[in-house]
């Protein structure tokens, strides 16, 4: 049976990890950084447009950051930041980036969040997506150590 601050989903298809995304998001406010693991392949980036988009005033091309880092966007209550850190090399990276900073004050996103090392917060929620034997299902573990994710992973067992 899983930790109490784990929860494992099985997502059906691209439908479904859009229908997530867009739950989490309207539970999201300003500090929340979720930390989105998983292979090349495995849905971090859809499940980060569907959530993005979930969230913006006015609808808009959400693009992968796998290029430029880092793309923010100006939500209703706080600036949203995506970033995709896969081609970093070294955790002070992250610093001159200015994440470290907007993890205090946005809603961040961040894939490859390995390559944030110690700087990874403690409060973040965990979502580990990974492939199946299905091309379109995916498998997510959410997992956090901070209560307040809590209230979250409840609503998301109903």
């Amino acid at each position: 049976m899983p930790a109490p601050h784990t929860r494992n989903i099985l997502l059906t298809g691209p439908d479904e990890t859009a229908h997530l995304a867009r739950r989490i998001g309207a539970q999201l406010r300003a500090g929340d950084v979720l930390l989105l693991e998983g292979p090349i392949g495995a849905g971090k980036t859809h499940f980060a447009r569907a959530l993005i988009q979930s969230l913006l005033p006015v609808p808009e091309d959400v693009p992968s950051p796998t290029f430029t880092l880092v793309q923010t966007y100006d939500g209703p209550k706080c600036e949203i930041w995506h970033s995709d850190l896969y081609r970093l090399g070294h955790p002070d990276e992250v610093i001159e980036l200015g994440l470290t900073d907007a993890f205090d004050t946005a809603i961040c996103l961040v894939e490859w969040p390995d390559r944030l090392g110690d700087l990874a917060p403690a409060n973040a929620l965990t979502l580990g997506f990974d492939t199946t034997g299905d091309d379109e299902a995916r498998s997510l573990t959410l997992h956090h150590q901070n209560d307040r994710w809590t209230p979250l992973m409840t609503e998301l067992a109903r």
